[in-house]
């Protein structure tokens, strides 16, 4: 029987990937940490394990706290019931969202069910990474380049997130959806809000 230690993601695979969705080579990951090119290679190979200082020098590079690399999900950590969800708005925000996923190490994968009023009209965004948006209830216009997709329960939209999107509700309902993406999306806009 395999321990929870076990069955753990390996570091190496999880600095690996962080490094790949900040875009990193194993070069800037050098220079950024201090530490050098070819211990880096063994670690993400899981030829070497780093200690917790030398973890902590990659860590800060990558923009994660240690515990991205070390901290096991729990079963129950990863269960949501349908009335204890967390619930939270963005400020001036008349959507309502609710956390489906959680975070764990090297987790790529957001999504939320949104419940969107009557009149709500988003703005025009494009970026990394990808959506799939599916409509629980009611009724969304989802526009994507220059083409309007009126959207019913039931359907659903799988798309690039830099192909230039917006939705809105012109319907009389409040609708509900379900929206998936990957992490890369929210990394690239906390990265680009450093550096503006």
């Amino acid at each position: 029987m395999k321990t929870s230690q076990e069955n753990a993601p390996k570091v190496g695979a999880l600095i690996r990937s962080r490094r790949r969705q900040q875009k990193m080579t194993l070069q800037n990951l050098g220079e950024a940490s201090g530490v050098s090119v070819g211990y880096l290679s063994q670690v993400e190979r899981d030829q070497a394990t780093p200690s917790l200082g030398t973890l902590a020098q990659i860590s800060r590079a990558l923009d994660v706290g240690v515990e991205y690399f070390i901290a096991t999900p729990s079963a129950q950590s990863a269960y949501t019931r349908n009335d204890h969800r967390n619930k939270f708005s963005i400020d001036g925000s008349s959507v309502i969202y609710e956390q489906i996923s959680t975070e764990f190490p090297g987790n790529i994968l957001s999504s939320f069910m949104l419940t969107i009023p009557v009149g709500y009209h988003s703005e025009t965004v494009s970026h990394e990474g990808e959506e799939i948006v599916f409509i629980l209830e009611g009724r969304i216009t989802q526009r994507i380049d220059n083409t309007n997709i009126v959207m019913a329960a039931g359907d659903s939209m799988h798309f690039r997130g830099n192909r230039p999107h917006s939705w809105w509700n012109d319907s009389d309902k409040p609708a509900k959806i379900l929206w998936t993406g990957n992490m890369q999306l929210f990394h690239a806009q906390e990265n680009r809000n450093k550096t503006s």
